[in-house]
């Protein structure tokens, strides 16, 4: 599978304590960051937080603190750590592990996610 990049036009930067826009689902906060091409979302997950009705969206992120447990349709099941690269297809639940909250950095799906209808 070859990869598609972007080409970056602009030097540019913007913190995630000042997003573009916040979104406050249930025991979650989604800190959005736009920069031209591509969206960034600070995700922060607090203990309790569960997805159980089969995500359709793909994730690719950063986990910065805590931990998710993601488990597909199909039964395979993954604990995702702090300091973790990670990659999540459609079709899966989630749960944060612990009573620490999950904080991560996602670059796929942060424009979806969360997103009010």
């Amino acid at each position: 599978m070859a990869e598609v990049a972007m080409k970056v036009t602009k030097l540019e930067s913007k913190s995630h304590n000042n997003p573009d826009e916040v979104r406050a689902p249930a025991k979650t906060r989604v800190e959005i960051v736009r920069l031209p091409g591509y969206t960034l979302g600070r995700m922060n997950m607090q203990p309790g937080w569960k997805w159980s009705d089969s995500c359709q969206v793909s994730h690719v992120g950063y986990a910065v603190s805590g931990s998710i447990t993601v488990r597909m349709t199909d039964g395979t099941q993954k604990t995702i750590e702090a300091g973790t690269s990670y990659t999540i297809p459609p079709g899966h639940d989630a749960w944060v592990e612990g009573n620490q909250p999950f904080q991560c950095i996602e670059v796929l799906s942060a424009e979806e996610y969360a997103k009010p209808a």
